[in-house]
């Protein structure tokens, strides 16, 4: 899984991702750094970040962009006015559960490349991990660590 999930990911993202409502398009870049916020539970950028491998003054200029657009909004840390906390905004969290990670016309061309007994083993598998997924992301839910960036909330992965 580890070897073949890069590949998938790099033939079948989005390359850009529309928004109709501001008439904007947003970069995968910018569009992944929406998929890892929530409007509600803010997220320190020092986290995000690290999270997402660049540096914090990468990630700055990057949400300065989004909070500019109206995606994201920043705030200072209550008890520590140095961190800077990054949630979604209305804008941001409609652009974010609207937009799938994966080009649908991607995965259509690669979908077709199989013959139909191929794709039908090779999308019950990825049903088979989908559900995993969902149950581990169940238990780290009743654990009480919804939030966490760490990969090891991440099955196979290590700290």
């Amino acid at each position: 899984m580890l070897w073949s999930y890069p590949r998938i990911y790099f033939a079948c993202h989005r390359r850009r991702v529309p928004d109709p409502d501001k008439k904007k398009v947003l970069s995968a870049h910018q569009a992944s750094i929406l998929d890892h916020l929530d409007e509600v539970q803010p997220t320190l950028m020092g986290e995000l970040a690290l999270h997402m491998g660049v540096t914090p003054g990468t990630m700055s200029l990057s949400v300065l962009r989004l909070e500019r657009e109206g995606y994201v909004a920043r705030e200072r840390g209550e008890t520590d006015r140095r961190q800077v906390l990054v949630r979604l905004t209305e804008d941001g969290a409609r652009i974010r559960n609207a937009a799938s990670v994966l080009d649908p016309d991607r995965v259509r061309v690669v979908l077709d490349l199989l013959i139909p007994e191929e794709r039908t083993r090779a999308l019950e598998g990825l049903r088979l991990l989908a559900g995993a997924s969902e149950d581990a992301m169940r238990k780290k839910a009743a654990r009480g660590g919804v939030r966490s960036m760490k990969s090891s909330d991440i099955p196979g992965e290590e700290n």
